[in-house]
């Protein structure tokens, strides 16, 4: 059973020259245990679902239609005090940049301890113990010498864990994670999401990863959601979405990766830029670097419809679409 189920999500920013749509109708389910992957290129909507789905929007963004159940409760309807509840216990999401989201000026340790002095209301001593055992628990080394230190005074790699170990001191049921390896290097990805594994599977939590890394996908998500211009034009299991894409712009993520290309040969790339959202158009978000395109595609936007079971693709002629 999904845990987090979002429904036709729709997200509006307010600007001087009008409304701009930065994401339309995404929908998506995560379930407990498993790790689904928001994928797309930089500006399709993946960051602006998750601060929507944790109520983080700037004030010029607004949901203005679809629901984000959890657990039974729908937050865009809930009270702002019912969604702080949520906050730690039931929902938690881990940024791209930990440096900017720790706070300079407090030590690690009191902001490890924060969660249990709010929600399980525990003795400052006793929330300082289990800080520590939660900088244990995600590899700091000797975290009773280091729980008093700052944020700069930690490497990249283990300011994410902190970040990671603040998320999850409450066991929530869904944690979302916005780029979690971005500028770090290679070998600490793999510890970084080594450890996303083991928590998950220890908490029993649903994963949410959104990423534009490939590899990333391929070697740590169950399933996928592809999104394009802030709509997803394709979902289903990562095996099988990867394996067989059923809309151009997947088929064209993937030819892009130079896997099999030899020394000197041109690389694959999809032409052409995404669509201005104040100028989105009509038709299919992707007619104009598709090289399938024709004029019902440029007439009618193509739904999101099962093509096979478990999956979904919105395009019109994803039966032509093949590796």
């Amino acid at each position: 059973m999904s845990v987090l189920s979002v429904n036709d999500l729709t997200v509006d920013i307010e600007t001087p020259g009008g409304t701009l749509r930065a994401v339309d109708g995404v929908g998506f389910d995560a379930v407990r245990g498993e790790t689904l992957a928001l994928l797309g290129e930089s500006g399709c909507g993946k960051s602006m679902t998750a601060q929507a789905i944790v109520g983080l929007l700037e004030p010029v963004a607004s949901v203005t239609k679809g629901s984000v159940t959890l657990n039974g409760t729908d937050l865009v309807k809930a009270s702002r005090r019912r969604r702080r509840a949520m906050a730690g216990p039931e929902l938690a999401i881990v940024f791209q940049d930990a440096l900017t989201a720790l706070n300079p000026v407090y030590t690690v340790g009191t902001q490890l301890a924060e969660p249990f002095r709010i929600h399980r209301r525990l003795s400052a001593k006793a929330a300082r113990v289990e800080a520590i055992e939660l900088m244990r628990r995600v590899g700091i080394p000797h975290p009773e010498s280091r729980v008093d230190a700052y944020p700069h005074q930690f490497s990249g790699g283990m300011r994410q864990r902190l970040l990671i170990a603040m998320a999850v001191a409450l066991n929530p049921s869904v944690l979302l994670a916005d780029e979690p390896t971005t500028a770090l290097d290679v070998t600490v990805q793999a510890q970084i999401m080594a450890l996303l594994k083991d928590l998950r599977a220890e908490r029993e939590m649903a994963v949410v990863l959104i990423t534009h890394d490939l590899a990333l996908v391929a070697e740590e998500a169950d399933k996928v959601v592809v999104m394009y211009a802030g709509h997803v034009v394709e979902t289903g299991s990562v095996s099988e979405v990867f394996g067989n894409p059923r809309h151009p712009y997947t088929k064209g993520l993937l030819d892009s990766v130079p896997v099999h290309v030899a020394r000197g040969s041109e690389l694959a790339s999809i032409g052409g830029t995404p669509p201005d959202l104040a100028s989105i158009p009509n038709g299919c978000v992707y007619q104009a670097r598709c090289p399938l395109a024709r004029d019902r595609c440029v007439a009618a936007r193509p739904v999101l419809r099962e093509v096979a079971p478990g999956r979904q693709a919105a395009c019109h002629y994803s039966e032509e679409v093949s590796r």
